[in-house]
């Protein structure tokens, strides 16, 4: 399985309306950018958001998140939100603001 193309679907639902969106295939699965800056991802049946320090490391103490880890070295502030934690989609959307909340703090990049 590459990605849970249905949890894709529902983050471009969440995200239709938001400016500066771009989606791109990445690390076989896709993701979806915001100002050039990763925001969010699906892969495989997975979440990825991602977080600011403090939120990144508050985020793992919640059930069904673990740390994003897909080549053997996790990604620090990353985490993989399991399909368990996005059964509705209010908690797709609260893990997708999240995720908004730090990137947006990041410079555009070019």
């Amino acid at each position: 399985m590459a990605y849970d193309e249905q949890l894709a679907i529902r983050v471009r639902s969440v995200l239709a309306r938001k400016k500066n969106i771009e989606e791109k295939k990445m690390f076989g699965g896709v993701a979806f950018l915001l100002n050039g800056r990763m925001l969010v991802g699906v892969w495989k049946e997975f979440l990825i958001a991602r977080l600011g320090p403090e939120q990144g490391e508050h985020a793992l103490r919640e059930p069904y998140v673990q740390p994003f880890d897909i080549t053997g070295k996790p990604m620090r502030n990353w985490v993989m939100v399991g399909p368990e934690a996005l059964e509705g989609d209010d908690d797709l959307t609260k893990w997708i603001d999240r995720s908004m909340r730090f990137v947006k703090t990041l410079p555009k990049k070019k």
